[in-house]
């Protein structure tokens, strides 16, 4: 297991209430049956509105997720590369909070 995918993976327990799951064949983890993370090509990536959206895309070699790489990138969710893994837990529990309400 890689460093990324260990961080990724130590975040995404430490949520209370947090399942882990699968989405696009890729591990996640949901609240309610509904994704808010998800590790794709060693980055985290989040389901995410508002300032926090904006603050994640705006992130040097950020993102919008594109799991086909056919141009179909889903609006709402940010990939995040590791070189910003400090704020990881800030973005997850962002996450967490916007798919859980």
């Amino acid at each position: 297991m890689s460093k990324e995918e260990a961080l990724y993976l130590e975040l995404g327990q430490s949520i209370k209430g947090a399942e882990e799951s699968q989405m696009f064949g890729k591990h996640c983890f949901k609240i309610h049956a509904k994704a808010f993370v998800c590790f794709f090509e060693n980055c985290m990536v989040f389901k995410l509105n508002g300032k926090a959206h904006e603050t994640a895309l705006g992130l040097k070699g950020s993102k919008l997720f594109d799991p086909s790489g056919k141009g179909r990138a889903m609006k709402e969710w940010v990939q995040v590369p590791f070189t910003h893994k400090d704020q990881w837990k800030e973005f997850a529990n962002a996450a967490f909070t916007y798919v859980k309400t």
